[in-house]
């Protein structure tokens, strides 16, 4: 009886080390879980002049109406980690900036919000400032999601 008293801590002390020896790689990846995200308070800003060059030809594009260099430019934003101001679906839309060196999309992004003006149907496609009541609120992050701030003139 005794015997097994004393196998329960070496147990236990196995299974916390199976449980690190798994999750080590997880948490090298970044795919570890994340304490959940605070509700938005308010962001920080940025201007547009302390931007990264690449942020601001983003930027141009997205004023411009394209052409985006990815496919995947202009996509709804969910904004689940509620950073930003809460909103309808749709409201938010993401836009990569390039990253020097880096093959992939990186991790730099525009979150482009905008409320769409109610006069004329709702276009399903692409995000066209002219469609937004206030001409857009613009978002920057370097960080994929973890943080933003506030794009201002």
């Amino acid at each position: 009886m005794r015997m097994a008293w004393r196998r329960k801590p070496l147990q236990q002390l196995l299974w916390f080390f199976v449980a690190a020896l798994f999750s080590a790689p997880a948490a090298a990846r970044g795919d570890a879980p994340q304490p959940p995200a605070q509700a938005y308070t308010q962001t920080a800003e940025i201007r547009v002049a302390e931007l990264p060059q690449e942020a601001r030809e983003t930027l141009q594009l997205i004023r411009r109406g394209g052409p985006y260099p990815h496919e995947r430019d202009g996509v709804t934003f969910g904004n689940y980690e509620k950073l930003l101001p809460a909103a309808p679906r749709g409201h938010y839309r993401e836009y990569t900036v390039m990253t020097p060196g880096v093959r992939h999309r990186g991790a730099r992004r525009i979150v482009v919000g905008c409320e769409r003006q109610r006069a004329g149907p709702a276009s399903p496609g692409l995000l066209r400032l002219a469609h937004c009541r206030d001409g857009g609120e613009f978002y920057y992050t370097a960080d994929h999601y973890r943080t933003f701030r506030r794009i201002v003139e």
